[in-house]
């Protein structure tokens, strides 16, 4: 038995996202369905989405939560690749797109058994891809360990591991939040 993979286009993709009971993230043409998240992973998300969004207020960056997407413009293969990151903030002010932002300054993802893969390859390699992504951040929601990449010099990334103990520091945003702070409620 052969196999028929289907692609749709961008603008079909955009449309049926407005009416689907279920989110989709696309990628070069396919779409993929999202399950949902636990509430451990809603909790954290909330959080950080909070903090931010208090911190942020007046500033002329927004936060958003869950249901906005990010648009990936892919030159190289003349596509594009949407995805929903659990939190993301854009300040750029030509960012204005209803259904999706294009210039974040940071991206959150909360970590879950099934996707921590793709978010720590695909997506982070993708992500990169933004010229004014500041930060990715991953946190895991099984034991107090947040992931910080940032660029560095020579188009490289670097990666900043924190603990327990440690403090997030969001350079992009300027705000600081705590373990306690990202893991009220959860852990």
């Amino acid at each position: 038995m052969q196999l028929v993979t289907t692609f749709i286009s961008t603008i079909d993709y955009l449309e049926g996202e407005k009416n689907s009971q279920v989110r989709h993230e696309y990628l070069g043409g396919q779409i993929f369905a999202m399950s949902g998240g636990s509430e451990e992973h809603n909790r954290i998300a909330l959080n950080i989405a909070s903090f931010l969004r208090f911190h942020l207020r007046g500033s002329g960056c927004k936060t958003f939560i869950a249901d906005m997407k990010v648009k990936i413009d892919i030159a190289k293969n003349n596509s594009d690749i949407f995805y929903y990151p659990d939190v993301m903030v854009t300040c750029h002010p030509q960012d204005t797109d209803k259904y999706y932002k294009c210039y974040p300054c940071l991206i959150v993802e909360v970590l879950s058994p099934s996707t921590q893969n793709l978010d720590r390859r695909e997506k982070r390699l993708n992500y990169q891809n933004l010229t004014s992504l500041q930060e990715y951040v991953l946190v895991s929601q099984t034991e107090m360990k947040v992931e910080i990449y940032r660029p560095a010099k020579g188009g490289f990334w670097s990666k900043e591991t924190l603990g327990k103990e440690d403090l997030l520091k969001l350079k992009s945003v300027g705000l600081t939040l705590t373990m306690a702070d990202i893991y009220d409620e959860v852990l």
